[in-house]
C-alpha cells in the first residue's frame, strides 16, 4: 500500500496533468475559432514563465543561461557545451574525434595535441569533470577520458580547446575519472577498466587469467603526465575523490576476475576499493613500486592485504560511486541489487586503521528499484538515483535512509519520477561541489523511442531536463542528442571567464610561432613563401574579406605548410582556410595562428578560401594555388 506522502504526491501529479489538459483543451478549442497572433504568443509564454517561477526553464532571447553544461559525447569522441536550463547546444569541443569544421585531427597545432594517439580517428568519452579548489569548481580545465583507447584529454575552459592527451600505460580502457577536490586539483583519478597481464606483450600464456590486474592511474593534472599507478584486485569501473583530500575510491563489478558474463555475476557482493592517497606517496617515495613493459611508470601493489588500500563488500556488480556534497558519505549503487549502500567517510580512518571490519563502515543500505547505477546530491540532503531497469529516478533523503536501517519508522523515498528511457547519468547542478544548489537535474537517457519524429533505425538518445526546486521533481524539457549522452557536470555561469579572443602569446599556437621565426617572419606583418627543396612554407594574415596572399606556386608533390595568423580583433570574426580537393581546412579565430601541411598531388589552379562567414564579400575571399607539373 502507498503511504499518505505517496498518496499526495499522486494526487498532485494528477491535479497537474488535469491543469495542464485542461489548458491544452481550451487552447484547441480557441485555435478552431481564430489563429493565435504573435503578441498572444508572447504573452502565453510570458504567463507560462511567470507560473513556473524563479525556477523556470525558459530562457528568453537576448537573455544568458545560468549554467554551462560539460556533456561528453560518447562515443563520437567529443565535448559539448550546452547552456542550462535552455538546453541549447552552444559548442561541440572535438577530442578523441577528427573535425573538419575547426580541422582537429588535421592542423599541425591539434595533430602535435594528438600526440601518439593522432593515428586513431574515433574516441570513446564518458566522464567530464572539471578542476577544483577547495571542493569547488574553479573554471581552469575540464577533464575527459578515452575509453576506446584508453586515454585521458585536458580541456582549457578559457579558449574551450583540448591541450594535452595523455595515452595510459599499462592499463586498458579509462572508465571513471575524477579530479582531487581538496585542497585543489593536484591529481586526476581514473580507472583502467579491463584486466590485462601486467607484462602484457604476448611473450607469457595470455589466458592465465591470474596474471591479469586493474590499474587506478594517478595522474598530475598540470602537467597531464603519469604520477604512479596501484594494481588491485578485481576489475576498476567508476571512481570518486572525497572532500578532504585524503581518500579516493573505485567501483569493481568483477570481483571475480571473470572474462564472460556469467562468471562476472557469481557473486552477491562485490567492492568498493578505497585508496589513501598519503600512504600512496610514502610508498612512492620510499621505492616500494615496479615498472612494467619498458616504461618508468612506478606501479604500487595495492591488492588485499595492502596498506595502500582497503576494500568493502557490497551488492552486486556496483557501478556509480557518488559522495554527497557534505562530505559525509559515499553512496554505492548496485547495478544488479535495487540497493544502494551507504558509506560512512567518517570511518575510513579506522579502516585503515584496521579498528573496523571493511562492512563496518556501511551504515545503510536502502532499497530504491530496479537497476541503480548513478545518484546525484542537492542542498537539502537529497539524494536522486537513477534506476535503468524501472526508467525511473527515485528521490530519498540520506539521513532518513540511514534512521530507517536502525529501525526508526520513518519513510526514506520521497518521490519517483518515470523518465525516458533507461537513465544511465544523472547530474545535479554544481552537485559534485560543496557549492550544490538543488535546483536542477539532468537525466541521460540511452533510449528516446518515442519522443520524438522517427529517423530511421538509428535514434536520437534523450537528455531529460528535472525542475528538484521545490519538494516535487517536475520533469519541464526533453533533448534529443547524438551519440552519446554518457555523462555531464552543470557548472555556474560565474566559475567561467572564456576569452573572447586569442591572446597572441598563447601557448597552443607557440611551435608555429617557433617556426616563423626560425624562418625570419613575423606572423602579424609578413605574408611570404619559404621554399626549402620540395618544402614550401606558406605564411599569411588574413583580415576580413582578404587573404595576406592571393596566389602563390608550388610544384606538384610539394609538401605545403600553411600558416594563417588571424589580425582581426573583432570577437566572432572567425576566418577559415580551405584549399579545395586536398582535404585540407581549418579555423583561425581572432588573433589565433593556425597551420596545415599537405602534400600538393593535384596539378593546375586550385583555389583556398575562407570556409568560416566573417563578412558581407566573404564569398570574394579566396586565392589560387597554382601547382606546376
Amino acid at each position: 500500500m502507498q503511504d499518505k506522502n505517496t498518496e499526495k504526491q499522486t494526487e498532485l501529479q494528477n491535479a497537474d496533468r488535469r491543469k495542464f489538459m485542461g489548458k491544452s483543451a481550451l487552447l484547441g478549442a480557441g485555435a478552431v475559432a481564430a489563429p493565435m497572433t504573435a503578441a498572444m504568443f508572447t504573452s502565453m509564454a510570458k504567463a507560462q514563465a511567470a507560473e513556473a517561477g524563479k525556477n523556470s526553464p525558459f530562457v528568453h532571447p537576448g537573455e544568458l543561461d545560468e549554467y554551462y553544461g560539460f556533456w561528453s559525447g560518447g562515443h563520437s569522441g567529443e565535448v559539448r557545451i550546452l547552456g542550462i536550463p535552455s538546453m541549447r547546444e552552444l559548442m561541440r569541443i572535438p577530442v578523441f574525434n577528427i573535425d573538419s569544421a575547426t580541422g582537429w585531427g588535421i592542423t599541425n597545432e591539434s595533430k602535435r595535441i594528438r600526440g601518439e594517439g593522432d593515428h586513431f580517428l574515433a574516441g570513446d568519452a564518458h566522464h567530464p569533470h572539471m578542476s577544483m579548489t577547495d571542493g569547488r569548481y574553479n573554471g581552469k580545465y575540464v577533464f575527459i577520458n578515452d575509453k576506446a583507447n584508453t586515454r585521458v584529454a585536458r580541456i582549457r575552459c578559457d579558449v574551450m580547446k583540448t591541450d594535452k592527451i595523455l595515452t595510459i600505460p599499462n592499463a586498458q580502457a579509462i572508465h571513471g575519472l575524477r579530479v582531487q577536490k581538496v585542497p585543489y586539483t593536484k591529481y586526476i583519478f581514473c580507472n583502467g577498466e579491463f584486466e590485462i597481464p601486467l607484462n602484457n606483450d604476448g611473450k607469457e600464456s595470455l589466458e592465465d587469467v591470474s596474471t591479469y590486474r586493474s590499474l587506478f592511474n594517478v595522474i598530475d593534472a598540470e602537467t597531464l603526465e603519469m604520477a604512479f599507478q596501484v594494481m588491485v584486485d578485481g576489475n576498476l569501473d567508476n571512481a570518486e575523490a572525497d572532500f578532504d583530500g585524503k581518500y579516493f575510491a573505485a567501483s569493481s563489478y568483477n570481483s571475480e576476475m571473470g572474462t564472460n558474463l556469467g562468471e562476472m555475476i557469481t557473486s552477491e557482493r562485490d567492492h568498493i576499493v578505497f585508496f589513501d592517497l598519503a600512504r600512496c606517496e610514502a610508498a612512492l617515495k620510499a621505492g616500494n613500486f615496479k615498472t612494467y613493459n619498458g616504461n618508468e611508470v612506478p606501479v604500487l601493489d595495492g591488492r588485499k592485504g595492502s596498506a595502500l588500500t582497503r576494500y568493502v563488500p557490497v551488492p552486486k556488480s556496483p557501478h556509480g560511486i557518488n559522495i554527497s556534497p557534505d562530505g559525509k558519505y559515499f553512496v554505492a549503487n548496485g547495478k544488479l541489487s535495487p540497493t544502494v549502500s551507504i558509506i560512512d567517510t567518517s570511518k575510513l580512518d579506522d579502516l585503515f586503521n584496521d579498528k573496523i571490519k571493511p562492512r563496518d563502515t556501511v551504515i545503510a543500505e536502502p532499497e530504491l528499484g530496479l537497476g541503480p547505477l548513478h545518484t546525484a546530491f542537492d542542498n537539502r540532503g537529497n539524494a536522486y538515483t537513477t534506476l535503468f531497469l524501472d526508467s525511473q529516478i527515485a528521490k530519498w533523503n540520506i539521513e532518513d535512509a540511514i534512521a530507517h536501517s536502525q529501525g526508526q519508522k520513518v519513510n526514506y523515498l520521497r518521490q519517483k519520477l518515470d523518465v525516458h528511457y533507461q537513465p544511465g547519468h544523472n547530474h545535479t547542478s554544481q552537485g559534485e561541489t560543496r557549492d550544490a544548489d538543488g535546483k536542477w537535474l539532468v537525466a541521460l537517457s540511452k533510449f528516446s523511442k518515442d519522443r520524438y519524429l522517427p529517423v530511421g533505425p538509428l535514434r536520437p538518445e534523450n537528455d531529460q531536463l528535472i525542475d528538484i526546486s521545490g519538494d516535487v521533481m517536475k520533469l519541464v524539457h526533453d533533448g534529443p542528442t547524438y551519440a552519446e549522452p554518457h555523462d555531464c557536470v552543470l557548472v555556474h555561469r560565474s566559475k567561467l571567464k572564456p576569452s573572447k579572443v586569442w591572446t597572441r602569446d598563447d601557448s597552443f599556437f607557440a611551435e608555429t610561432v617557433a617556426m616563423a621565426k626560425r624562418d625570419g617572419v613575423t606572423l602579424e606583418t609578413d605574408n611570404k613563401v619559404i621554399r626549402d627543396g620540395n618544402k614550401v612554407r606558406v605564411y599569411m594574415t588574413s583580415i576580413a574579406p582578404n587573404f595576406g596572399l592571393n596566389e602563390f606556386k608550388v610544384k606538384l608533390g610539394d609538401e605545403v605548410t600553411v600558416v594563417v595568423t588571424n589580425l582581426d580583433q573583432v570577437e566572432d570574426v572567425t576566418h577559415g582556410f580551405c584549399m579545395t580537393n586536398h582535404g585540407v581546412q581549418m579555423e583561425i579565430s581572432p588573433q589565433a595562428t593556425a597551420s596545415v601541411t599537405f602534400i600538393a598531388n593535384q596539378p593546375g589552379v586550385q583555389w583556398y578560401y575562407c570556409n568560416w562567414f566573417c563578412h558581407a564579400l566573404h564569398m570574394e575571399m579566396r586565392g589560387r594555388m597554382l601547382v606546376e607539373a
